[in-house]
């Protein structure tokens, strides 16, 4: 198959598309380069938070795998995948940006801040879908929400109401809350500061103290945790990082040791013990990281797809965890909820 009938194929327009109407488009800049390439295989790269070992993260990318079956695109038939995984070490993430790069795939997926950074310092041409970021205009990865421009488009992990929303809801299921630390390490999660200064914004009407908590191990954990159980009326705030996920156990732990209310990004959290979570459905951003890559792959550029923000976030409660805590929860925050863990 020549490359002009490729990507009439690959459009879905050979059938109304004349070749001058082609033509066109391409001269107008409606389609990206990688419509022209002489293979229908789609050369994938995938640059993931954490570890391969990782349940949830691998059922994340089963998700955009099986997505992308859905749409067309098989591995082994028409579809070559390169995984990368950078076990939340930074280090790693631009080692393996520039080990994808190198081998020039059609498109990359970054699954976070940190990944998403180590791909854009290491091509300006290559088109990137990100999930897992946040305020992506704020941090400088895209000029524009609506029209990105360049090669980067994807999809926001965190919007500033949501801190809001976490102050409320450690407020509802422990009224008493007058104090609010928020633990974050600031080499693995740059976007950090945006968290911080959200929360603060949202804690000053509600007569909160905010405390800044950075950490880079599991002895820092234990040490900011334990020092600010001393005082009373505290609770948690830990939003999402491959540094936190990876250590969700030990944070659900401490927080029970301590007593201290704790309120996480991720619903894998509240799972595994922790008290409440609020944040957005990861799984569909990855089904929908999809849908752009298929696009990408038949000729969209980047720059042209909007980069979405998360319209569903998903509230998870552990009456378990509460329980131990003695707290009680409100019967129209359990109405509320969309997972509750008994």
């Amino acid at each position: 198959m020549n490359v002009l009938s490729w990507a009439l194929f690959s459009n879905g327009l050979g059938h109304v598309m004349q070749r001058r109407g082609l033509l066109r488009a391409i001269g107008a800049g409606l389609l990206w380069p990688v419509a022209a390439r002489a293979s229908a295989v789609g050369h994938v790269g995938v640059l993931m938070n954490g570890v391969a070992a990782n349940t949830a993260g691998q059922s994340y990318v089963q998700t955009f795998v099986l997505e992308l079956a859905r749409l067309g695109w098989s591995e082994g038939r028409n579809l070559q995948l390169e995984m990368r995984w950078n076990a939340g070490e930074p280090s790693l993430a631009r080692t393996y940006a520039t080990d994808l790069i190198a081998l020039h795939p059609d498109v990359i997926l970054a699954s976070s801040t940190a990944n998403l950074a180590a791909l854009i310092d290491a091509t300006r041409t290559i088109p990137i879908v990100f999930v897992e970021v946040a305020d992506p205009l704020a941090q400088g990865f895209v000029s524009n929400l609506e029209r990105p421009g360049g090669n980067v488009t994807g999809f926001t992990g965190f919007r500033v109401s949501m801190a809001g929303q976490w102050l409320d809801l450690l407020k509802e299921i422990a009224p008493s809350t007058k104090r609010v630390m928020i633990i974050f390490n600031p080499d693995t999660a740059p976007q950090s500061k945006l968290f911080l200064n959200s929360v603060t914004d949202a804690g000053r009407p509600l007569d909160l103290e905010v405390v800044a908590a950075p950490v880079r191990d599991a002895a820092d954990i234990e040490r900011v945790m334990e020092s600010f159980s001393h005082q009373p009326d505290g609770a948690v705030i830990v939003p999402a990082d491959t540094f936190t996920q990876m250590r969700r156990g030990l944070f659900v732990e401490l927080a029970a040791r301590y007593r201290l209310p704790a309120v996480y990004f991720s619903a894998e959290f509240a799972r595994t013990g922790g008290l409440i979570s609020y944040g957005f459905d990861l799984a569909a951003q990855f089904q929908r990281a999809a849908d752009y890559v298929d696009r990408i792959l038949k000729g969209a550029r980047p720059g042209d797809l909007p980069v979405e923000q998360p319209s569903k976030l998903s509230l998870v409660l552990n009456l378990k965890a509460a329980k131990a805590m003695g707290l009680q929860v409100p019967a129209q925050l359990i109405a509320r909820a969309d997972e509750v863990i008994e």
